[in-house]
C-alpha cells in the first residue's frame, strides 16, 4: 500500500504503541517532513500488515534502525499536542510487565475509543450536521456530502473518494468541527438525565400576594387550588418556603394532573424548569460548612501523620463513622497546595449519594470519568483535565487512565470491592493496586478506606507496611445496628417459615413498616429462582452454550444464562419425559419481591438489581424513589451495599446467609464477612439504632460471632491463621491460566503441554490442570492451571518470564495456535 522507506533517507524513528494484543511494539520510520511534529504521546497514522491502517501512540524516539524486520513510515501525526503524557506511558508499561499482557491491550483499555480510528472504523454525520457547508474545506466538502446520500463510510471508502491514502487528518477536523461522529459514538449516545422542577413565581412569594390567588382558586379552580397547596405544603417540607419541587413529585401529592398544571403554568402563577440533574455540567459549590466529631479530628490528624512517614495509609472505619468527611478535608488541603485528586470509587453508577456530595462541595473542581459517558464526552474530560481544567476527578478504575499532570492524593474508597478487578478483557488488573503504583510515580499519597478492610490491605498496615487510622466509632455517637439470628431450620420444624421469611423477620418487617419506616432485604442472586426442575424425571433445564442451570425469570416468563446471556421460554411440558410437574427450586431477588406482596399487601416495594437498572436512569430512579419515602421495602442484590445512606432505614434482612459463604474459593469467608456487614451498616445512620436480621440454616457457622459483634479484628485474626496456614494471598501471590477451546480434548492437551512444562521447575507450586466449577461457558470448554507463589520479586519476574515463554511456545504449534489462554495475575 505504500512504498518501502529507503534506509539512506531516514535517521529517526518511532516505536509505537498500537491498539493490538502483540508481544512486541513496532518501530516506523518517520519522514524528514514530520521530525519536527512527531513527538512522545502523540498519536501518530501508519500501516499495520497489508492493508490495516492504525492510530498508534508514539512511546519512544530513537536511532536504531530495526533488523528483524522491513520497517515502514509514519503516514501522518494526527495530533498537535501529546495526548498521553510520559507518566501515562511508564504507567502503561508497568502494568503490561506485571499483568502478563500487552501494552497494546493496555491502551485499549486507557484511552476512550474516539482516539482509537482504525482503517475498519465507519463515520456518520454529527445529528446536530444543519447542511451547513460553508466552513469546510474542498475535500471535507466531498466526505460530508457523501454521507448526505450514503449515510455510513468507512475509512477505506473515503481513501476512494477522495483517491488519497492519507485521509485521517481530514477525518480529525471534521470530528472537531461536530461534522460527524465516529459510529460507535453515535450509536453509544449518551442523554443526561433530566428532571423538571415547579417553582412559584417570585411575585407571588409574599403571602398578601398569594392569599388572593388561593381564593380565586377555591372558587373557579378545585384541582388547581389543590396543586398550589400541595406545592406550599412540600416547599414547607423541605425547610425553605418556595423551593423548586419535582413536577413528579407535586402531581402525585396533589392529585391533579397534567392540565392543571399546564394551567397554573399558563397563569403565570407557577414556572417550570428542566434540569439536567445525572451530570456533573453546571454545578455551583454550595461550600457546604460542617465541622468534623473529635473522633473524625484524631483521624485527619492521624492520616496527616502517616503521610509523613508512608506512602499509603488505611483508614479503618466502621459504617456510618463519617470516613467521607475526613476525605473531603484531605482533599480540600492537597487542592490548596496545588495538587490534583484522585477518588475511586468502585462502581460509579451505584455511589450517586457520595457523587451529589462531593459535587455539591467542590462544584466545578470536579470531573466524572466512567463508563456511562458516550466516547465523545470522555475525550472531552480526557482533554480538559490534560488541559488542567480540573483539579479532582472522581471516577471507577479505568480514571486510573486519564492525563494527570500533579496528583497529591489518591483515594481508593471502599478499597476492599472486587468491582476494582478487572475481569476481562486484559489488561486484568486490581485497580487498588494498580493506583498505588500510579501515586508512586508522581510521588503522591494514597489513602485506602473501608468498614471491611481486604485481608491483604489490613495486614500490610498491620505489619508497618501501609499507615493504618481507625475510626471506631458512628457519627453522633449512635451505635452499631443490632444483629439478631434467625435459626431457618428451627423455623421449618415449627412451620413457621412462610416461604423464604421466617416468622422473626416477617414481624420485625411489620413492626418497623408500621412505624412508617423502611426496610432493606439482601439476597446475593437475581432472578425468579435458580433453576426448573422435573418432579417426575430430575431433568433440569439447562444453558446449551454453557455448564449451568438456566435462571428462571417470572416477570418476562423466560429462562437465562448469566453466563452468555442465553434465553428461552419458559417450559410447561418436561422436554425428556413430557411431564407437566415442572417445579422452580430455590428463590433469587424476582420471587423475594413476588413473596412480599403477598405478606406485606398494600405496601410499596421494588427491586435493585442488575436486571432492574439496565436502563440509563434505572439506578437513580429507584434509588430516588426510596429516599423520597415513596419505595417502603427496597429488595436487592449486593447493589444495596455499596454507598447507601438513607435517614429512614431502620431495618435489614439478609434472606441466605449460608449462600455468601458456600463458595469454592478461598476468599468465600472474606467476601461473605463484607458482604454482611456492608449490608447491616445500611439501617440507623442518622437518628437512632438499627436492626439487622440474618436467616441461616447453620447456627454454628463460624463466621455469625464476628459479624453479630462487629468484630472485624477478630476475623481478621482467625481467618489470617488460615491464609497462613495453606499458603494463601497475603503470604504468596497467586496466578492463573485459564486455557479455552471449542475442543476439550484439544484444550486438555494444550493445557498439560504448558502445566508439564513449567511443573519440572515449579514443582509443588503449580496446581492442575483442573476444570473449574463451571467448566464450559459459550460453546468453550475451560482448564485451569493456578501457580502459587512465594512473595520474592525475582521468583515472580522469572516465572512470569517463564510463562510468557511457555504461551509463545505454545502458538507456534500449529494444532494449538487456536487455544485462547486468559492469564490472571493475583486473580479475584
Amino acid at each position: 500500500m505504500y512504498p518501502d522507506l529507503l534506509l539512506e533517507e531516514i535517521s529517526t524513528f518511532a516505536e509505537v504503541i498500537l491498539p493490538l494484543s502483540l508481544p512486541i511494539n513496532y518501530t516506523y520510520g518517520i519522514p524528514k517532513e514530520l521530525e519536527s511534529v512527531a513527538t512522545v504521546g502523540k498519536r501518530v497514522e501508519i500501516q499495520f500488515g497489508q492493508r490495516k491502517i492504525y492510530a498508534g501512540i508514539i512511546k519512544r524516539i530513537h536511532h536504531n534502525i530495526p533488523k528483524e524486520y522491513k520497517i515502514k513510515p509514519v503516514i501522518s501525526v494526527l495530533d498537535d499536542v501529546a495526548i498521553v503524557t510520559e507518566t501515562q506511558l511508564k504507567f502503561w508499561e508497568w502494568m503490561a510487565a506485571y499483568y502478563l499482557c500487552a501494552e497494546g491491550d493496555v491502551m485499549n483499555a486507557a484511552l476512550p475509543s474516539g482516539f482509537k480510528l482504525e482503517s475498519e472504523t465507519s463515520i456518520r454525520l454529527h445529528p446536530s450536521f444543519n447542511d451547513n457547508f460553508s466552513n469546510l474545506s474542498d475535500k471535507e466538502y466531498l466526505i460530508a456530502e457523501a454521507l448526505t446520500v450514503q449515510k455510513e463510510l468507512t475509512i477505506e471508502e473515503i481513501s476512494k473518494i477522495l483517491r488519497q491514502k492519507t485521509v485521517y487528518p481530514l477525518i480529525q477536523s471534521l470530528l472537531k468541527k461536530n461534522v460527524v461522529v465516529v459510529k460507535e459514538q453515535l450509536l453509544e449516545r449518551f442523554k443526561p438525565k433530566m428532571e423538571t422542577f415547579i417553582s412559584i413565581n417570585p411575585v407571588y412569594e409574599k403571602d398578601d400576594q398569594l392569599r388572593p390567588i388561593f381564593d380565586e382558586l377555591e372558587k373557579k379552580a378545585p384541582k388547581q387550588l389543590e396543586l398550589l397547596m400541595a406545592y406550599t405544603h412540600l416547599s414547607n417540607l423541605q425547610g425553605t418556603r418556595y423551593k423548586e419541587i419535582l413536577k413528579s413529585d407535586l402531581l402525585e401529592k396533589s392529585k391533579a394532573d397534567q392540565a392543571a398544571l399546564n394551567a397554573l403554568i399558563k397563569k403565570n402563577i407557577f414556572l417550570q424548569t428542566k434540569k439536567e440533574t445525572g451530570r456533573l455540567a453546571e454545578v455551583v459549590t454550595e461550600n457546604i460548612a460542617f465541622d468534623l466529631t473529635p473522633t473524625q479530628e484524631a483521624a485527619l490528624n492521624a492520616c496527616r501523620q502517616q503521610f509523613k512517614e508512608k506512602n499509603v495509609a488505611l483508614l479503618y472505619g466502621v459504617t456510618g463513622s463519617g470516613k467521607t468527611n475526613v476525605y473531603i478535608r484531605l482533599m480540600e488541603e492537597a487542592i490548596a497546595a496545588g495538587k490534583q485528586v484522585l477518588y475511586l470509587l468502585p462502581e460509579i453508577a451505584l455511589t450517586t449519594q457520595i457523587i451529589e456530595r462531593l459535587r455539591k462541595q467542590f462544584g466545578n473542581k470536579i470531573g466524572i470519568y466512567h463508563s456511562r459517558f458516550n466516547p465523545q464526552e470522555r475525550v472531552e474530560i480526557w482533554n480538559k483535565l490534560l488541559h488542567g481544567s480540573y483539579q479532582i476527578i472522581l471516577g471507577a478504575r479505568s480514571a486510573l487512565f486519564l492525563p494527570f499532570e500533579n496528583p497529591g492524593l489518591v483515594i481508593v474508597d471502599e478499597e476492599h470491592d472486587p468491582s476494582y478487578k478487572q475481569n476481562d478483557p486484559a489488561p486484568r488488573y486490581n485497580g487498588r493496586d494498580a493506583a498505588i503504583y500510579l501515586a508512586s510515580l508522581f510521588g503522591a499519597k494514597t489513602l485506602l478506606g473501608s468498614a471491611t478492610p481486604s485481608l491483604e490491605s489490613y495486614q500490610n498496615a498491620t505489619t508497618g507496611k501501609f499507615g493504618l487510622t481507625v475510626l471506631n466509632e458512628r457519627y453522633a455517637g449512635l451505635e452499631m445496628p443490632e444483629i439478631l439470628i434467625a435459626d431457618v431450620k428451627e423455623a421449618k420444624k415449627k412451620k413457621q417459615l412462610h416461604a423464604h421469611f421466617t416468622a422473626t423477620l416477617l414481624d420485625e418487617m411489620k413492626a418497623t413498616i408500621e412505624k412508617k419506616e423502611q426496610v432493606i432485604l439482601f439476597q446475593n442472586r437475581r432472578g425468579y429462582a435458580p433453576y426448573m426442575e422435573c418432579e417426575t424425571c430430575g431433568w433440569v433445564a439447562m444453558c446449551p452454550n454453557c455448564d449451568v442451570h438456566l435462571t428462571y425469570h417470572k416477570f418476562q416468563h423466560e429462562l437465562k444464562c448469566h453466563y452468555c446471556g442465553h434465553r428461552k421460554n419458559s417450559f410447561v411440558q418436561c422436554p425428556a419425559c413430557g411431564g407437566s410437574h415442572i417445579k422452580i427450586t430455590g428463590f433469587g431477588t424476582e420471587k423475594i419481591e413476588d413473596d412480599l406482596k403477598i405478606f406485606l399487601p398494600g405496601v410499596s416495594i421494588a427491586r435493585m438489581d442488575y436486571d432492574a437498572v439496565r436502563s440509563k436512569n434505572g439506578y437513580q430512579k429507584i434509588i430516588g424513589d426510596f429516599e423520597r419515602g415513596k419505595t417502603q421495602v427496597l429488595v436487592g442484590t449486593q447493589m444495596v451495599t455499596k454507598g447507601l445512606d438513607f435517614a429512614n432505614v431502620s431495618m435489614v434482612g439478609i434472606l441466605n446467609a449460608d449462600q455468601l459463604i458456600s463458595y469454592a474459593d478461598f476468599r468465600s469467608a472474606e467476601r461473605g464477612f463484607q458482604l454482611m456487614s456492608q449490608v447491616s451498616g445500611r439501617p440507623g445512620r442518622i437518628t437512632k439504632r438499627g436492626r439487622v436480621i440474618i436467616q441461616t440454616s447453620n447456627m454454628n457457622n463460624t463466621l455469625l460471632p464476628f459479624i453479630i459483634n462487629h468484630d472485624y479484628r477478630g476475623f481478621f485474626e482467625e481467618e489470617i491463621r488460615h491464609r497462613k496456614k495453606f499458603q494463601y494471598p497475603p503470604f504468596s501471590r497467586l496466578i492463573q491460566l485459564t486455557f479455552k477451546h471449542k475442543d476439550k480434548k484439544i484444550v486438555w492437551q494444550a493445557s498439560r503441554l504448558v502445566s508439564d512444562a513449567l511443573q519440572k521447575e515449579l514443582q509443588k507450586k503449580l496446581l492442575g490442570p483442573a476444570e473449574p466449577p463451571v467448566a464450559r461457558i459459550k460453546n468453550q470448554y475451560l482448564v485451569q492451571v493456578l501457580i502459587k507463589l512465594e512473595r520474592s520479586g525475582p521468583l515472580i519476574l522469572h516465572v512470569k518470564n517463564r510463562i510468557r515463554e511457555e504461551l509463545q511456545r505454545l502458538q507456534e504449534t500449529a494444532a494449538y495456535r487456536s487455544v485462547q489462554v486468559v492469564v490472571d495475575v493475583d486473580p479475584y
